[in-house]
């Protein structure tokens, strides 16, 4: 609380009461850079819980029951609370880049600029880029069919691993960007 106090005590307020645009930017980067953080570390969580125990259960169970759950859950997850947090983060990221290049918040910057690429590459890309297209094939799938049970096995083997990725990447990215809202705060 201290630094938001020391912060708002060197910034001069105008005669009307309202907040000068040097503090209204920082709250502003603040916010934004903050949000981003908060949405990569809920969307890095969700992929831990995947990674951790929702894949491990489902392959633990009959192939059959598990590629049942697992289409409807890849059915389900097309909608907007999932959607919403991991393309508003990307949005989120690229806007507090914007806003820390506009205000000039030096290395704070590089820092937003880091866990935006990670969020980027290790969540967006690797999911439109890898689940994705794993997803659509096992959506196809007859969970009752003998050619299932191999297509299954392979999925869930190599969906996980790419999932950890993700998780991590998740994760990564909000500590960067965590890292550039308090740098942002210290300028």
């Amino acid at each position: 609380m201290r630094q938001w106090t020391d912060l708002a005590a060197r910034r001069p307020r105008p005669q009307n009461g309202s907040m000068s645009e040097p503090l209204a930017a920082v709250v502003a980067v603040v916010a934004v850079t903050g949000a981003s953080a908060l949405g990569a570390a809920v969307v890095g969580g969700v992929f831990f819980a995947f990674s951790g125990f929702v894949m491990r259960a489902l392959g633990d169970a009959p192939p059959s029951a598990g590629l049942t759950v697992m289409q409807a859950i890849n059915r389900t997850a097309v909608r907007p609370p999932l959607m919403i947090t991991l393309f508003g983060t990307l949005l989120a990221g690229l806007a507090a880049c914007i806003l820390l290049v506009v205000t000039a918040a030096g290395a704070a910057l590089w820092w937003a600029v880091a866990g935006e690429a990670v969020y980027l590459v290790g969540v967006v890309g690797l999911t439109v880029g890898f689940h994705v297209p794993r997803n659509n094939a096992i959506d196809r799938l007859d969970a009752g069919s003998t050619d299932a049970v191999p297509a299954w096995r392979e999925y869930v083997t190599a969906w996980t691993r790419g999932n950890h990725v993700r998780a991590l990447a998740g994760v990564a990215a909000a500590v960067l960007f965590g890292i550039a809202t308090a740098l942002a705060t210290t300028r």
